[in-house]
């Protein structure tokens, strides 16, 4: 995969016309930069102490987008793929590969001879300045590994997450941890979250607050492990983890070995569980009813009810379903898919960080 910046150098009139002009080219989303000074609303809406100086406005402007360069095959598989996720609602869609601004070799010299087309068009009413187009290749390597100066250690009720680039011990306890905490490394790769989100946070403090040493735990979308994990080292005998995406195959399997965790311990099965009942999963090697002493899941609120009913048939009585990645404002929505099964679950706790909530519910029966 090669990802290209593709620079127009223009003026501050022609900005929003460009940027329109792009649209029609099927670009999705372009970046401005410019030297005009911000309004007083703008800086007030910006958390940053001291504003960068842009140097005298002198109405230049620069036009910014970016896209992929593929094969024909790889550029159809994955919109084949984004596709098929968009038509799952049980699917976040936010954590789908991105499926725009794709093109071949061949698309990509004739968008460009297009655009340039597109530039001298709108010399004729409106001052495009220079007008030229700069394209640069961005090296895969920065493209994959640069957001991992933004992921650092962190702390959650005792439980340290660390990357393995930053705790450098490769699969051994972190140095520096503090006496009582509970250390977990954790390489989420380019797909799956770092555990820093508010909504992993509310699930890692219900499996601190409820697990019990030998207790079975089931993880309802596994991603890279994390919450598995932290029931592991919190004292569960067992995790047993589904998810969609193949891909969480190998990162479970990676973080297992970072943190020195057997396989077997945390089996993983791809299944969706929003759709398939128990029992049509035993061909799976997925366990059937009444086993799991806890379930967690930091999905999404549609798909948390969904899987309500599912869960109370995998759960044992006195069994817990902690989950999270519910809105505040989806809250009641949840709240009432409960209620709706007052003989099975029992809403013991709400938990809440930032905009998010997590439910902690008992099987009653």
């Amino acid at each position: 995969m090669i990802c290209r910046k593709i620079t127009i150098h223009t003026t501050e009139a022609a900005e929003d016309i460009l940027v329109s002009s792009l649209m029609d080219l099927k670009i999705m989303g372009a970046e401005i930069q410019d030297r005009k000074p911000l309004t007083d609303e703008e800086s007030r809406g910006m958390f940053i102490d001291i504003l960068p100086d842009p140097g005298p406005d002198d109405g230049t402007a620069q036009v910014i987008f970016y896209v992929e360069i593929s094969t024909a095959e790889e550029k159809e598989a994955r919109l084949e793929d984004a596709r098929r996720k968009e038509a799952d609602p049980s699917i976040d869609a936010s954590y789908t590969a991105n499926a725009d601004n794709l093109f071949t070799e061949e698309e990509f010299s004739a968008l460009l001879g297009d655009l340039k087309e597109t530039v001298q068009d709108l010399r004729s009413f409106c001052d495009m300045g220079e007008g030229r187009i700069e394209v640069s290749d961005i090296s895969d390597l920065d493209w994959e590994n640069s957001w991992k100066e933004y992921f650092h250690s962190f702390s959650v009720d005792g439980i340290r997450i660390s990357p393995p680039w930053e705790s450098g011990q490769e699969g051994k306890e972190e140095a520096g941890t503090e006496e009582g905490e509970i250390s977990i490394i954790i390489d989420p790769g380019s797909a799956f979250g770092t555990g820093q989100h508010e909504t992993t946070r509310l699930c890692l403090r219900g499996l601190r607050k409820y697990l019990k040493e030998g207790d079975a735990v089931l993880d309802v979308g596994t991603g890279s492990g994390i919450l598995g994990i932290a029931a592991l080292k919190l004292g569960a005998a067992r995790v047993f983890g589904t998810d969609l995406d193949e891909s969480v195959l190998s990162a479970v399997s990676k973080n297992l070995s970072l943190n020195g965790i057997p396989e077997e311990l945390f089996p993983v099965s791809i299944v969706n569980l929003a759709e398939e009942m128990p029992s049509s999963t035993e061909e799976k090697n997925f366990p059937n009813h009444d086993v799991f002493d806890i379930a967690c899941a930091n999905i999404l609120a549609p798909v948390i009810i969904r899987l309500i009913p599912t869960i109370g048939k995998l759960l044992k009585v006195g069994g817990l379903f902690l989950s999270s990645g519910i809105l505040e404002e989806k809250q009641q929505e949840v709240l009432d898919a409960f209620s709706r099964v007052p003989d099975l679950f029992e809403v013991l706790e709400i938990t809440h960080e930032g905009e998010w909530i997590g439910i902690a519910a008992k099987r009653i029966g």
